[in-house]
């Protein structure tokens, strides 16, 4: 008898250390996973990463640089259009046209020429700030938020444009309008406001666009930075930028958890976007601004855009749909 529980509690012992084992060995390899450079530039403010699956490209920005970039992976050709003010995001529209969002409103920008058309009015919306990051909804709608040139509490607000390009204001007192998705049952909308350190979920009706019953689906420490742009997977989990955090970061809005880190050699990461053929590549914007004189140095190729495989696939982007 003396000898069977022996052999128990050894055997117990065994399986603990195995699982602890294990458990060190799958934290170790999350930690070690590191984007690597794709593309080297100098920008001041990369931003808006969204990935136009038609034509296998990259669209990203550089707000402060007034730039839309488009970027070939396979050619590794990054275009550039300038635009009239600072840029906070861009999505798809037709083969040659996306919308930009603006100081002043929402543009159509012609992808081949550069030249752009103010395609809603939002001047009167945005009183000493300008329109910040921002994506089209499973129905085509483009949902676009503000930000407070000084930051300002509560200043802000997110929109959206209907395919009958009618303007409509989903919530109010933002501070910094950042990272929205939707997921893929099309009934569920997470949405952040970078100061509040949280990300946000909402109940969505896709026929309506209308949104309720929001609540805190994700509460993040500061020591992780703070959430900037965001993108979702496959899984329905969230992929979330960190501004001061150096990494991209996958959280599980069900239970809040970090599931896995992406650590960047930038100190602040703003947005990622699962591109690729297979949509199983994730590229990752970064910004070369708020640094300190050290991080500048640790982080030479700040502004650049990174890439890692993941382990797990994205979704395709959506487009604006106009009705006809």
């Amino acid at each position: 008898m003396i000898k069977k529980v022996s052999l128990l509690i050894f055997s117990i012992l065994l399986f603990a250390c195995n699982s602890n084992k294990e458990q060190k060995v799958d934290k170790v390899t999350a930690s070690k996973k590191v984007a690597t450079l794709e593309y080297e530039i100098e920008a001041t403010l990369g931003e808006g990463a969204i990935w136009n699956y038609k034509t296998q490209e990259l669209y990203w920005i550089d707000i402060e640089g007034k730039q839309l970039n488009i970027y070939n992976p396979k050619s590794k050709i990054n275009r550039t259009l300038n635009t009239n003010s600072r840029i906070g995001t861009v999505v798809p529209f037709t083969e040659i046209e996306a919308l930009i969002a603006l100081e002043d409103g929402v543009h159509k920008i012609n992808l081949k020429t550069g030249e752009s058309n103010l395609f809603t009015d939002m001047k009167s919306e945005l009183p000493d700030s300008r329109l910040n990051d921002g994506k089209c909804d499973p129905a085509g709608r483009f949902w676009v938020g503000s930000m407070h040139f000084n930051k300002e509490k509560g200043k802000a607000n997110l929109y959206t444009i209907t395919s009958e390009n009618i303007l409509e204001k989903k919530i109010d007192s933002v501070t910094i309008s950042n990272g929205i998705v939707w997921t893929s049952d099309k009934k569920t909308m997470y949405y952040i406001d970078t100061p509040t350190s949280t990300i946000k979920e909402f109940d969505y009706n896709n026929e309506t666009g209308e949104i309720s019953n929001g609540k805190i689906a994700v509460e993040i420490p500061e020591s992780l930075g703070f959430p900037d742009g965001m993108t979702i997977d496959e899984e329905n989990m969230l992929w979330v930028g960190m501004w001061n955090g150096n990494a991209v970061i996958r959280f599980n809005p069900k239970t809040g958890k970090v599931l896995s880190k992406i650590e960047v050699p930038a100190h602040n990461i703003t947005s990622c976007a699962f591109g690729g053929e297979n949509l199983d590549i994730l590229y990752i914007t970064t910004a070369s601004v708020d640094m300190t004189e050290k991080e500048i140095k640790k982080y030479p190729l700040a502004g650049s855009v990174y890439k890692v495989n993941p382990g797990v696939k994205g979704v395709q982007s959506n487009f604006y749909k106009q009705s006809k």
